[in-house]
């Protein structure tokens, strides 16, 4: 649905986030990682593309099924990969920060839902100076379980005084973000440039797709 057809929708009182590819621009240092750590353990790397694809669910969710016995050990090495690169190429996405400092200051409640490290993800917000727009900024290990389970939006939700529900957006770029936000009662938000592709999103689509992070601050100030 986009930001035009919107029957029944009421402002946000929270807006949760995604953090790669939603608020910065990850996939090149994501990709890099993982190609080295395949090739440290004698696998062929994705392509670009596959990686865009495939990295979805957290660490923990994800990599058991990728490298079996050996997942820790993996994991150890594509953290290893990750934090030798990411600060240097973080990269917002356009107009991230502008938007962040408008609905904050709006009175909206802002928070991050990640399934990144929970302290890679703040370490990078404060690489940035962003962590202030944030009540909490969520990340893999932080809650019980990881997106798409709910306990992650409990806990980006928790001291704001504000329940899960209508008056709570979550945006990302992904499926499992979309999912989580189903999962938790919460408004899905489409945040990208591409628009959803015929049985992309089947049985948790978006309600709204914005192009990004302007489009939606410009949909909140309209409501």
């Amino acid at each position: 649905m986009s930001a035009e057809a919107k029957p029944g929708l009421v402002r946000p009182r929270a807006l949760l986030f995604d953090w790669d590819n939603t608020l910065v621009r990850s996939w090149p240092v994501i990709h890099e990682a993982l190609t080295r750590t395949f090739r440290a353990f004698g696998r062929e790397p994705w392509t670009l593309e596959e990686t865009r694809v495939r990295v979805r669910r957290s660490m923990r969710d994800s990599f058991p099924a990728l490298f079996g016995s050996r997942w820790e050990e993996a994991a150890k090495q594509f953290y290893d990969n990750f934090r030798s690169i990411h600060l240097d190429r973080l990269c917002p996405m356009p107009d991230a920060e502008p938007v962040l400092a408008e609905l904050r200051d709006s009175g909206i409640y802002l928070g991050v839902v990640s399934n990144k490290n929970g302290d890679i993800l703040r370490a990078e917000a404060a690489h940035l100076g962003w962590q202030n727009y944030f009540g909490r900024l969520v990340g893999a290990l932080d809650a019980a379980l990881d997106k798409p389970a709910l306990e992650p939006v409990d806990l980006a939700l928790s001291g704001s005084g504000i329940d899960r529900g209508p008056e709570v957006w979550l945006a990302g770029d992904a499926d499992i973000d979309l999912e989580c936000a189903r999962n938790a009662g919460c408004v899905p938000v489409l945040l990208r440039e591409e628009a959803p592709q015929p049985g992309e999103f089947e049985g948790f689509g978006p309600t709204l797709h914005l192009g990004g992070c302007q489009a939606l601050s410009n949909l909140v100030r309209r409501l």
